[in-house]
């Protein structure tokens, strides 16, 4: 066991501060990482302050952090996949039982004994794990991934969460060149959403609440932008959409949505909005129209898409902070306050 330096919370309403944790020498299965670039996701904010308390209660002091891109400086003796030096990254999840018949298809993410990157039970030290608000961690090879070396690293980072949870509905549900898609909100999830749908050769429309989102949702690479709050732009879609990713975790009038699909279309969630939908269940019957949801990916799943991100030069777009500022990234990010995720740079903790 070693210390590393790492920024935590002591309780819901506390300020993340600097703090030492414990992390497991590697064994014969792990690599040791250098954590370079570590995204901030919504969830991370949610779980600092508690918000999941009851499905997801916190457990203190958290340190957060699933959106991971560094550097091996350590293998274990049957380590076979990685070495020191390799750009690696970690997702959401660094173990699993990986007996379940969801391990066995390829979809840890489905596991019911699925240990998530912090604030789930940690086997190796007791406790629970701690994320990537971090200068290093040791995770299992299996649920590591190849980070491909020409994409710029701190747009990277955000991919391992926003990335693998829109480009996994978009691969299941069969979009493609002919495709007409959907994304419904232009932030961290919709924002490579749009990219991915246009790089897979769909012709994209995005979907916003705000006239002055329009021109950046064709900047990023969007055939259409559409005000929702606008009827007559709505109508205009009617019943000619094959697949619409919602990515909005705010209330929102989902039967808008469905509405725009044509026969046998989905609409997926990615989105998590604190209260039910309100669905008009003829939206449905009308067409036979599927309203679904997905989570994150596999770890084949991950790494296919940061390959496919890789080929096409896909990165979040990203305001890159210092570990200091990330109280006030916070509050910015619960005001929706940023063009489309932060990303911490991790030398500045080494450099305290």
């Amino acid at each position: 066991m070693y210390n590393a330096k790492a920024y935590s919370a002591a309780s819901a309403t506390s300020q993340l501060a600097p703090a030492t944790i414990p992390r497991r020498d590697p064994g014969e299965h792990d690599v040791q990482i250098e954590i370079l670039y570590c995204g901030i996701c919504h969830s991370d904010l949610h779980q600092v302050r508690n918000e999941w308390s009851g499905f997801m209660p916190t457990v203190y002091p958290i340190v957060p952090g699933h959106e991971i891109v560094g550097r091996i400086t350590k293998v274990g003796s049957a380590v076979t996949k990685f070495k020191p030096g390799d750009l690696a990254g970690v997702g959401c999840m660094v173990d699993s039982d990986r007996t379940c018949p969801e391990c066995k298809a390829g979809l840890e993410q489905y596991c019911p004994n699925m240990i998530l990157t912090y604030n789930a039970p940690d086997k190796h030290l007791g406790g629970v794990t701690y994320g990537g608000y971090s200068e290093s961690i040791v995770v299992d090879e299996h649920f590591v991934l190849r980070v491909p070396s020409n994409l710029y690293l701190a747009g990277a980072a955000p991919l391992l969460c926003a990335g693998i949870t829109t480009y996994s509905p978009l691969r299941h549900w069969g979009v493609t060149k002919g495709k007409k898609v959907g994304v419904v909100g232009l932030g961290g999830l919709g924002h490579i959403g749009v990219k991915l749908a246009h790089a897979l050769g769909a012709h994209v429309v995005a979907f916003t609440t705000s006239q002055s989102k329009v021109d950046d949702a064709l900047r990023l690479d969007a055939d259409e932008a559409v005000v929702s709050r606008d009827a007559s732009q709505m109508q205009k879609h009617a019943r000619s959409f094959d697949f619409i990713l919602d990515t909005v975790a705010a209330d929102h009038d989902i039967n808008a949505y469905l509405r725009l699909l044509r026969r046998d279309g989905t609409i997926t969630l990615v989105g998590a909005p604190p209260k039910p939908l309100d669905v008009a269940a003829f939206n449905l019957i009308m067409g036979r129209r599927s309203l679904s949801g997905s989570g994150i990916g596999g770890i084949a799943e991950t790494q296919e898409m940061l390959d496919f991100c890789g080929a096409h030069n896909i990165t979040a777009d990203v305001e890159v902070i210092p570990i200091q500022k990330v109280n006030e990234a916070y509050e910015r990010l619960a005001r929706s306050d940023v063009k489309y995720r932060f990303c911490i740079d991790m030398a500045s903790l080494r450099s305290e």
